[in-house]
């Protein structure tokens, strides 16, 4: 009897121990953000008829702006409820960051091509408290 616990003990101390719900990794939304990190919401609402000419456009910004230094988190979610309704949520390490991805060359495309394809777009920055 004796080694059967000893067994037992032994598998479980060779566990891991959950990182987080479901065994999966804290986000980086979770993790400590820097002093200066800000967020970013961004709704969008396509044209009429444009809807996925609009998500398209905004999918082609998701790879190179994850890849940005300073991209903290970049999600891009469509609305439940009203069609052609979309919305950015943005994590950058500093204003001064997410500047520079202004100037980047896929944000420039999207920017030439917003007005034909969003009836309106909203945007503001917010600061984390705890």
């Amino acid at each position: 009897m004796p080694a059967i616990m000893a067994k037992r003990s032994a598998r479980k101390s060779r566990r891991r121990k959950p990182t987080s719900r479901a065994g999966k990794r804290p986000s980086a939304a979770s993790a400590k953000l820097p002093k200066e990190a800000v967020t970013l919401i961004v709704q969008l609402k396509a044209r009429e008829g444009q809807q996925l000419l609009l998500e398209a456009e905004l999918r082609a910004l998701i790879t190179p702006t994850r890849k940005e230094e300073g991209c903290i988190v970049y999600e891009l979610l469509r609305s439940a409820d009203a069609p052609g309704g979309f919305l950015f949520y943005e994590v950058w390490a500093s204003r001064e960051a997410h500047t520079a991805h202004t100037r980047t060359q896929h944000f420039l495309r999207w920017s030439a091509r917003k007005d034909v394809l969003a009836a309106s777009r909203d945007s503001s920055f917010w600061k984390k408290i705890l």
